[in-house]
């Protein structure tokens, strides 16, 4: 554990370093769950590899709060995405464990980081691609903590991988991509575009204006005033982001949820409403999705109308710059802080639920150098990239079929809601989906690298080709290790036979994986 942090800590110092060249075999940008997999795959098997991150930490929501892992079925999670569950399990001395703390999947990335001696970059967000005809050459990163100044790093590879959930370094290579709903008629779907339907939803007679029944008064916080569109219909909106929220009640380690800065208990106005019509019973009620992890935490998730989800605040943050996510980010943080202060503060909220509220705390053993709060917004979807392949509704319901799979998904076709609007004088949110029942399919190699005729030596295993819907079944951290070990897998392929990333031989990639789940050897040819 020593070393561990003694190497996390030299990797860290590198923010402040002077301006470097570095030149590697493959680049790995993005230190999620899947971008750590994928760049400990690619050392295992013999390259020299380079993980750059805009973020102080690894493991990206796995490590920030989703503690209570999504996986639908457990028979589509396999290689170095198992063995993570499996050293998940070693900790707390199970075969293989599911479900756990914020510090323990952190302290196991920093353990495959470690293994592999991987130089991780901290701190770095990308400021330029440059390419040459179809290939990426290099590209140049900036401190993200201030973005500008002479910490600058530039960094040659063979082959980039773009493991970040907003699929920035394939939006700076040129690659076709898209934000939002396509309509169900783009891919002959059901399930995408705008839907209304009854989950996470408030009951009727929940009044939008400041003065209940005086629209001259205005709209409550939250509340879009567009009108609602064709059911089905596209556009750019996005399923709404938050924490998964790490709180505790023990009290040893409790520390106590205060007023956060810029709190405005009229943001919650909509949840008082609510409550006056729902009398929940408890927290669990429909207002906190309260998953219990080990030593008395909490992995806290959006339920009901009004609750963890900031419906309709993220529009801007795929394509926003710096500055535009930062406030995103600090935003978002203000109304989960503000909504956990105001559910055990205000006088209005029913005194069973503030006396509830009031047991839970934040844990001091838990991001300590972020103030006990979660650094890891859940970026549920920004960017999708537009491939050859696109995933759609019909290959999670089987519809559909590929032979090039690398990987298999699982989980309900799942979107939250994306936007809050006004339905017959009543407010309704809009954009919840939720729909399973399928066994597990394969994700197609197609879907993971871009067009032949855009980039050449790119893979992008996380903001990966699919419609909307089908994106959110395949969204899932797992997942997203499944394919951060094929992206890097295929990546040591094409250095070594000198290919494309499109011409890499899918029947040989899935031998590989199969053959070698653990990446323990080079591949032989």
């Amino acid at each position: 554990m020593v070393k561990i942090l003694v190497l996390f800590f030299l990797f860290t110092c590198l923010c402040g370093s002077a301006q470097q060249r570095i030149a590697v075999d493959i680049c790995v940008y993005g230190a999620t769950s899947g971008g750590v997999i994928a760049a400990y795959t690619a050392a295992r098997l013999g390259k020299k590899v380079i993980l750059v991150t805009p973020e102080g930490h690894t493991g990206g929501l796995s490590s920030g709060g989703l503690g209570n892992t999504d996986i639908g079925n457990k028979i589509a999670i396999t290689g170095l995405a198992r063995d993570f569950y499996r050293r998940v399990g070693l900790h707390y001395g199970k075969p293989e464990q599911w479900i756990f703390e914020p510090h323990v999947a952190e302290d196991i990335f920093k353990a495959y980081i470690h293994e592999a001696s991987i130089t991780v970059l901290f701190c770095q967000s990308l400021k330029a691609v440059f390419r040459k005809g179809l290939q990426i050459q290099e590209i140049h990163t900036i401190p993200a903590n201030t973005g500008s100044g002479n910490n600058t790093y530039i960094i040659q590879a063979k082959e980039y991988i773009d493991c970040s959930y907003e699929g920035d370094l394939m939006a700076m290579s040129s690659v076709s991509f898209t934000i939002g709903r396509e309509s169900n008629q783009q891919y002959q779907e059901t399930y995408n575009g705008i839907q209304m339907r009854d989950k996470h939803q408030f009951p009727d007679g929940v009044d939008p204006y400041v003065t209940e029944g005086k629209p001259e008064s205005g709209l409550l916080w939250g509340i879009h005033s567009a009108e609602l569109n064709t059911l089905g219909s596209g556009d750019k909106k996005l399923q709404a982001y938050n924490f998964r929220l790490c709180l505790t009640d023990s009290l040893p380690n409790r520390i106590e949820i205060t007023k956060p800065d810029h709190y405005d208990s009229s943001h919650y106005e909509l949840l008082l409403r609510y409550i006056k019509i729902k009398n929940p019973k408890s927290l669990e009620d429909g207002i906190l999705n309260i998953n219990l992890t080990p030593e008395r935490k909490t992995d806290i998730n959006n339920n009901g109308p009004f609750s963890t989800d900031m419906i309709g605040m993220n529009y801007d943050y795929p394509n926003g710059n710096n500055e535009t996510r930062k406030k995103i980010i600090q935003d978002h943080i203000d109304y989960n802080k503000g909504l956990l202060y105001f559910i055990g503060h205000d006088v209005r909220v029913p005194e069973h639920l503030r006396n509830e509220m009031l047991t839970w705390g934040y844990p001091k053993d838990e991001y300590l150098d972020n103030d006990h709060w979660s650094p890891q917004l859940y970026i549920r979807e920004s960017r999708r990239m537009i491939s050859e392949y696109v995933m759609t509704e019909g290959n999670c319901t089987g519809r559909l079929k590929v032979t090039d799979g690398i990987g298999m998904a699982a989980y309900t076709m799942d979107s939250h809601n994306c936007q809050r609007v006004i339905v017959h004088g009543m407010v309704k949110n809009e954009g919840d989906v939720q729909i399973g029942g399928f066994p597990p399919y394969p994700i197609s190699y197609r879907s993971i690298v871009p067009k032949q005729n855009e980039c050449t030596n790119l893979f992008v295993p996380v903001c990966l080709s699919a419609s909307h819907i089908a994106y959110g079944s395949i969204r899932m951290e797992p997942v997203f290790m499944v394919l951060g070990q094929s992206a890097a897998t295929a990546a040591v392929m094409a250095i070594d036979k000198k290919l494309t990333v499109q011409k890499v031989p899918v029947d040989r990639l899935q031998k590989e994986l199969k053959e070698d789940p653990l990446a323990l050897h080079h591949i032989k040819y």
